[in-house]
């Protein structure tokens, strides 16, 4: 399995990339977004919930990520992680997930544990403007999530962009790529995946090679 990673800024178009470069293998590949991943809030008052640092990685799972990709390597399925932010609350379901040929992890903290970083073949951050990130997850928040503005702003002044300056910008320096613009570069998410599939097709040879052998 074919493991790749996507970090950057929340609203830099992460999910953007790894959906285009799923979209162009072709039901080979598999997102697995960091999001579903966040500790249950499950023993705290929805003031206490809405008013956490979800920016940080401690506020991820992440041995149970790491414990998941490791199933998927092995040929296990797992079940569906997800997370509902309207109230702050893990809301995993028992849907299955097969192992995929490619494996696509997407997510702000990404890079943040390096037992990840050492099973992914290939590593891409997403540079998008800080505006930019700030507008996308406003309509983003608003739309989807059932947050209002005020709200918005504040967890942005608070948490989101001092994640993003002390810890998320530094992922940059452990990238193979990086995607400038934001998730939207057709250029970019073609590159990546002509990179898969070379890879994909060397394994496929060597396989061959090795039956024949």
């Amino acid at each position: 399995m074919l493991i790749i990673g996507i970090c950057g800024a929340s609203g830099s178009g992460k999910s953007t990339l790894a959906e285009n470069i799923s979209s162009q293998l072709e039901g080979r590949a598999l997102v697995l977004p960091m999001d579903g991943y966040y500790f249950n809030q499950i023993n705290k008052t929805m003031e206490q919930r809405a008013r956490q640092n979800y920016d940080l990685p401690s506020s991820f799972d992440l041995d149970e990520l790491y414990e998941d990709i490791q199933l998927l390597r092995a040929g296990y399925p797992i079940t569906t992680k997800d997370y509902d932010f309207s109230v702050h609350l893990r809301a995993d379901r028992q849907d299955l997930i097969q192992p995929p040929q490619v494996l696509i992890i997407e997510g702000i903290h990404a890079f943040a544990d390096p037992r990840l970083l050492a099973i992914m073949d290939l590593k891409c951050y997403v540079d998008a403007d800080a505006d930019v990130c700030l507008l996308r997850r406003i309509k983003r928040d608003v739309s989807e999530r059932g947050r209002d503005l005020q709200d918005v702003c504040r967890q942005y002044n608070e948490s989101v962009k001092p994640a993003l300056d002390n810890i998320i910008s530094k992922y940059r320096t452990l990238c193979d790529i990086c995607v400038v613009g934001g998730g939207r570069n057709e250029t970019a998410a073609a590159m990546i995946t002509a990179f898969v599939e070379k890879r994909l097709n060397e394994s496929s040879k060597k396989s061959e090679n090795d039956c024949i052998a």
